[in-house]
């Protein structure tokens, strides 16, 4: 038995007991991951951050692949924000190559998993290697249906509002709509997440607490589960955790607790009729 194949087995084992103790039937719809700690990581190793970066790959590919077995609908990573741009161009060109690259390895992985890959952000900003790539796997992968992971890129919450709010603006120019007629839902339409449901659960590593201008529209309501892990340590048991940790809260949308509890009487009785 190898030192990987014992270190291993305690991680299996707190992973299956976490696994067992998750309820199936109330399981986060959406799941948004802000990938933190690849740096630290690599500085307390004695390697620069680009081998960070890559080490996170085998994060990402657990993630996925947990968040498919589990049957979570959407999984949104935020793999490269706008600001990242500002970043060393060596470390940026770095990431593009490691993006490019899983999108080469995992192309067959998500079509065998049933997974659809689709992106959201500034796509307009980055090489024109990784938009083929990009391209071709949302093509191979646009009729899959059980699960769908989306890659936030060249992504900012700020961004996206005011792009949605430029859009909104051209259609009541052109007639389209009145002002009046731009509520909460037509408005949550013009988003680059249009038909996704908003994030029930946030994820992010590395013990930061903060969303880092991410999906500030749709995380309105959505909890947050903070994680001391760097992320290329994050595993199963961490994905587990910030679930049960989710399943802990009783999520109110600003009703009270007596509210919450007669909505799900009312509920429960309407399907037993």
């Amino acid at each position: 038995m190898t030192e990987s194949s014992v270190a291993a087995a305690p991680a299996e084992r707190e992973a299956e007991a976490l696994l067992q103790r998750l309820d199936r039937r109330r399981l986060p719809r959406h799941i948004a991951v802000i990938m933190d700690g690849n740096g630290r990581w690599a500085r307390d190793r004695g390697k620069g951050r680009i081998e960070g970066h890559r080490a996170g790959i085998a994060s990402v590919r657990e993630t996925v692949t947990a968040c498919r077995e589990l049957g979570i609908e959407v999984l949104t990573l935020y793999a490269f924000s706008s600001e990242n741009w500002r970043r060393p161009p060596v470390e940026v060109r770095a990431l593009m190559g490691f993006l490019e690259e899983y999108l080469a390895r995992e192309l067959s992985t998500l079509v065998e998993n049933d997974i659809r890959l689709t992106t959201i952000g500034d796509l307009s900003r980055m090489p024109l290697s990784v938009r083929r790539a990009l391209d071709r796997v949302g093509r191979r992968t646009r009729d899959n249906r059980s699960m769908t992971l989306v890659l936030a890129l060249t992504y900012g919450g700020r961004g996206e509002i005011a792009q949605a709010a430029r859009r909104a603006a051209r259609d009541v120019a052109k007639g389209l709509i009145t002002p009046e007629e731009i509520t909460e839902e037509r408005f949550a339409g013009y988003l680059e997440t249009a038909g996704l449901p908003d994030p029930d659960l946030m994820i992010r590593t590395s013990g930061e607490q903060r969303i880092s201008n991410y999906l500030l529209w749709q995380m309105a309501y959505t909890e947050f589960h903070f994680t001391p892990a760097l992320w290329p340590d994050f595993r199963r048991p961490d994905l587990y955790r910030a679930i049960l940790d989710f399943q802990d809260r009783e999520r109110r949308f600003g009703l009270t607790s007596d509210q919450l509890a007669s909505a799900e009487r009312a509920a429960a009785g309407g399907r037993r009729g």
